[in-house]
């Protein structure tokens, strides 16, 4: 096998530049085995080397049906590498992996890929290859029995991935056009209005308590009396409650109705929304 052979099979292997081939096999004495040693050697360096830098760019992936529907984020430096072929095709295979292994971070990581080598392995080929940092974000599957799972990708890069993303899950019995047709306008109200929880008692301890943190922090130099502030206080706290669970927020195709109201209006009795869950880049 001629050099120039060696070097078109080698980055055929693992996706390295010209050159970097050619010094490998060149330190190699020829040895394609031990030349892809040195680059994936190489390789771990470079990654581990902008592994300190931001990444906040990326798309969200959904791979799935209304049965079992899962999402992941990978994040990478700028937008111009979010729509990279590499990078895409990287993600929607690995898109692929998390739908098959339920969200399972430690399953992913050390699942095989198509060219053999492991997603950590291909994650380690793909930062040395484009230059960014690249990270894997929240992964989610969403599969509940008894329920239907409705989907909105919102500013889609190209097919399944998108830079926000929406999964909701209902229950019913009930699989009429209406019912279907609230399932698609839920998921856009959650991604337009991204509600903590389902009801106010659902929102953690942790967000409330720093809620209320920066209300105390605001009202503290205001010169009101004490127990002025306590209600002030109080009525800020129901608000931020209120604005952040999906049933009391107003509904976006219609604002002067609420989520709860129009769950009423449909008159399906068994219908309840079970789950949801709402990604977007760089948040």
């Amino acid at each position: 096998m001629s050099d120039i052979e060696k070097i078109k099979k080698l980055r055929q292997n693992t996706g390295a530049g010209f050159n970097d081939c050619s010094l490998a096999i060149q330190e190699a004495n020829g040895d394609l085995e031990k030349a892809a040693e040195i680059l994936r050697i190489r390789g771990v360096s470079k990654a581990s080397k902008k592994m300190n830098r931001e990444a906040n760019e990326g798309v969200i992936a959904v791979t799935g049906d209304e049965n079992k529907t899962s999402l992941i984020e990978v994040n990478c430096e700028t937008d111009f590498v979010a729509k990279n072929d590499d990078f895409i095709k990287f993600v929607k295979e690995l898109s692929e992996i998390n739908f098959k292994y339920d969200s399972d971070l430690n399953k992913i990581k050390s699942a095989k890929m198509k060219n053999s080598q492991t997603v950590d392995e291909n994650l380690v080929t793909i930062i040395s290859k484009i230059g960014e940092k690249i990270t894997l974000g929240k992964i989610k599957t969403v599969s509940h029995k008894n329920c239907l799972n409705f989907k909105y990708l919102h500013t889609v890069v190209k097919d399944n991935l998108s830079k926000l993303a929406v999964v909701v899950s209902l229950e019913s019995s009930n699989k009429s056009e209406q019912f279907k047709t609230f399932g698609k306008q839920l998921a856009m109200h959650v991604a337009a209005s991204n509600p903590l929880a389902l009801d106010s008692e659902g929102i953690s301890n942790d967000i409330i308590k720093k809620e209320e943190e920066l209300v105390s922090e605001e009202l503290k130099n205001t010169g009101k009396p004490e127990e002025i502030v306590k209600k002030i206080s109080l009525g800020k706290m129901n608000k931020f409650k209120e604005d952040n669970s999906l049933l009391n927020q107003g509904w976006v195709m219609e604002p002067k109705k609420k989520v709860k109201d129009i769950l009423e209006d449909l008159n399906i009795p068994d219908l309840k929304i079970k789950d949801f869950f709402r990604l977007k880049i760089g948040e």
